[in-house]
């Protein structure tokens, strides 16, 4: 079983949101992003003393979600008010039972989402950009689609009466054929184009665009990478840089974060955690991808910015922290704070009609989910709260009203096979929310 990224992300979606697991312009680098050595160790936020209370629960936690029937191992931050107040690796590292570090690398998957968001509202306040712009300016093949109508099966399609826009691929309104069984065979004549045999994001755009949409841009929420995927070729286009050079270039190198990218250099492959799965007789085994097989490869041929990168929680902290404190970190600004505004508003209730979410008291802003009613949320926090997470285990969470930023990251695959296992984020957030000062 070799999974992909469009089943990997659709998987996270159903799956985890039933279980709550849930880069200057010009420069010129090498065309794909790899990581790189610090000559300076990166600093993620000020380090304070931790209350004497959170390491006792937050221990307790992680110490009880790793073991022989659990996690293999998991690495946790918190930062309040810009001070990392809580961090622990607890757990193995791989399945030989090597103790799980804190400067372990993990496969972020979508979690690399709203790394993408955030390139492209730089190049909107750049002006090279605009969210309510057809992507068809931008990617000319997406300038005649049409829509299936009626029954899927019979192939009928109509043309589509709303321009599909930049704002639609970043709130995963798009109408792309993607997240849902009910519409299997819509499903099937986008998988038949094969995006993800693409060789570069310009090739993945071109087979998404032969494919028809099943519903109007603008009217339903479906998450699925394909509409961060691309986004990311309209960044390509917009910048006149690849993708992988824009991150790297823009936000890995001012941000200091050394080590992520799209694929792990050979010296550093040691450190990326053991990618599990668990089999039919619920056995922890190594997952049957190419990254578990040989950690630190690239997860596409391309740039993925729906699921493609590679990161360690000092390095995502540094990027949550940016955008916790509205744009900016030591002395380093990617985006106003405005535009911080807008990511973490939801969207979903400005379209006209008004896009439906299916989780309760919770939109959807853009790359990622945001709280809209804390009474009838299930996830603790404040009105705002914006986050999301990687299909293998990896989540994160900003509560700016907080001023807290919390990181939980693992890898462990869901599968049909066995049942999941106990759900990480929501609990864990929970138990942070409860030692943690308002």
């Amino acid at each position: 079983m070799t999974a992909s990224l469009h089943t990997v992300s659709r998987h996270a979606a159903s799956f985890g949101r039933r279980h709550g697991l849930w880069m200057a312009g010009g420069l010129v680098l090498a065309a794909s992003v790899t990581l790189v050595a610090s000559p300076v160790a990166a600093s993620p936020v000020h380090v304070s003393t931790p209350r004497q209370t959170m390491p006792a629960s937050l221990d307790a936690f992680l110490d009880g979600v790793v073991g022989d029937d659990a996690y293999l191992g998991a690495v946790a931050v918190v930062s309040s008010k810009g001070r990392i107040v809580y961090r622990k690796a607890a757990g193995h590292a791989d399945l030989q039972g090597a103790p799980l570090r804190e400067d372990a690398i993990f496969r972020i998957y979508s979690m690399t989402k709203p790394v993408t968001s955030v390139a492209a509202l730089m190049l909107v306040e750049e002006g090279r950009l605009r969210l309510d712009d057809p992507v068809a300016r931008y990617l000319p093949a997406f300038a005649a689609l049409d829509r299936v109508t009626g029954d899927a099966d019979e192939g009928r399609r109509v043309p589509v009466q709303r321009a599909l826009t930049v704002r639609h691929l970043l709130t995963h309104t798009a109408g792309f054929a993607t997240g849902g069984d009910d519409i299997r065979a819509a499903s099937a004549l986008l998988q038949a184009q094969a995006p993800e045999e693409a060789a570069d994001l310009a090739g993945y755009a071109d087979r998404v665009a032969r494919a028809p949409l099943v519903q109007e841009p603008g009217t339903r929420f479906r998450y699925d990478g394909v509409n961060t995927e691309v986004l990311a070729r309209v960044i390509e286009v917009a910048s006149g840089q690849s993708l992988g050079d824009f991150l790297r270039s823009r936000i890995f190198i001012p941000l200091r974060m050394p080590d992520t990218g799209f694929e792990v250099p050979a010296a550093q492959r040691g450190r990326v955690m053991a990618l599990t799965r668990r089999d039919g007789h619920g056995r922890r085994v190594l997952a049957e991808t190419p990254s578990a097989r040989t950690p630190g490869v690239r997860l596409r041929a391309y740039d993925s910015g729906a699921g493609g990168l590679y990161a360690t929680a000092a390095d995502y902290l540094r990027f949550a922290q940016m955008l916790a404190n509205g744009g900016a970190l030591d002395g380093v600004r990617l985006l106003r704070t405005a535009s911080v505004d807008q990511m973490m508003r939801d969207q979903l209730a400005q379209f006209d009609p008004v896009v439906a979410y299916p989780e309760p008291g919770e939109g959807f802003g853009l790359g990622g989910y945001v709280v809209t009613d804390p009474a009838t949320s299930t996830r603790p926090g404040s009105k705002g709260q914006f986050g999301w997470s990687g299909a293998a285990g990896t989540y994160f969470t900003i509560d700016r009203p907080r001023g807290l930023v919390i990181l939980l990251l693992s890898q462990h695959l869901p599968t049909d096979e066995a049942p999941p296992l106990p759900k990480l984020a929501t609990p864990f957030y929970r138990a942070v929310y409860a030692v943690v000062s308002p």
